[in-house]
């Protein structure tokens, strides 16, 4: 028979699993397209198909965002990059290349999926996070896209936040970016200051809450709100003009039989939790009907005093 701790257990393992096949559907091409042409200007006045064709292939969770792990290949040498002694292992959600313009410029994009922004529940500011991973591509770089002093060859690079915790009106789009300001004196043109930019995009935890009036907004909660497969192939090929590969299919299909997985499973441990409930204020309700007092309810059903007065209190037996 299962216990609580087991379904806990089972449950923790198949979100994690349920979390990277979200990174998975993310990194679908068709989808990638679509982010990027509705958040970067360099992609804005392309179409999906030329954005799909010069996309290189994603990694998914492969790659580490510490010093010395960033840059898996190299022009020559080894990485000249210091390890961090002592700091966590920290990987990418996804990270591609992307190119933009006749001239086919190189971007390095960087996709994260981020349940929160609240930085009482995460521990930090998530805008310094986004800083961290922009600083560890721009680093990367080194003796990969440039060797030595050769800083013009610096490609540019984008950290793209997909935040799944919004108010019901609080759906948004947000860039981050370098802004030039001239302190004293006559202005200077920087022309590469735009080479750095993080985007929030910011998704409604509500699911039945109407649709964004932003379509990547629109299509992104589509695409994560847990509903049977055919509805949400059905939506996204008819309203945000997705095809349903086999790639695609199979992607959709293994995060939507996982997340009904999940759904069971937290229903069933719900109704364990809430017969377990019912016995424990059973007890005390019986044993308080048999003379017995509250502390030796409290010592004999392992619960705090606080708690045996608070389940008489809800039996209306004392007040």
């Amino acid at each position: 028979m299962d216990t609580n701790l087991s379904q806990t257990i089972d449950i923790t393992t198949e979100r994690a699993r349920y979390d990277e096949y979200i990174k998975e559907i993310l990194s679908d091409k068709q989808i990638l397209a679509r982010i990027l042409k509705y958040t970067l200007e360099e992609f804005q006045d392309t179409d999906i198909d030329t954005i799909i064709a010069n996309i290189d292939e994603p990694e998914v969770s492969k790659v580490r965002v510490e010093p010395g792990h960033t840059n898996t290949e190299t022009i020559k040498g080894a990485p000249t990059e210091d390890n961090v002694p002592g700091e966590g292992k920290i990987f990418f959600d996804i990270r591609f290349s992307a190119y933009s313009k006749d001239e086919l410029i190189k971007i390095l994009i960087n996709i994260e999926a981020q349940k929160s922004t609240n930085t009482s529940k995460l521990g930090y500011h998530l805008d310094n996070r986004i800083i961290y991973y922009l600083g560890r591509m721009i680093s990367a770089q080194k003796e990969v896209e440039f060797a030595k002093s050769d800083y013009d060859n610096l490609k540019p690079v984008r950290s793209i936040w997909i935040c799944m915790d919004a108010g019901d009106n609080e759906d948004s789009i947000n860039r981050i970016r370098f802004v030039q300001d001239t302190v004293f004196g006559k202005d200077i043109e920087f022309s590469n200051i735009n080479k750095v930019q993080g985007i929030i995009i910011r998704l409604r935890s509500n699911e039945n809450v109407a649709e964004s009036r932003n379509s990547l907004i629109a299509m992104l909660e589509e695409l994560l709100k847990r509903e049977p497969v055919d509805i949400k192939k059905q939506r996204l090929s008819e309203n945000f003009g997705l095809m349903m590969s086999v790639d695609t299919e199979r992607r959709l299909g293994d995060m939507c039989n996982l997340s009904q997985v999940l759904i069971d499973q937290g229903e069933e441990k719900g109704r364990v939790k809430g017969r377990e409930e019912g016995r424990e204020e059973g007890k005390v309700v019986a044993r308080f009907e048999d003379g017995m007092n509250i502390e030796t309810i409290a010592h004999k059903s392992q619960l705090s005093v606080e708690r045996v007065k608070a389940i008489l209190k809800e039996e209306g037996l004392i007040s």
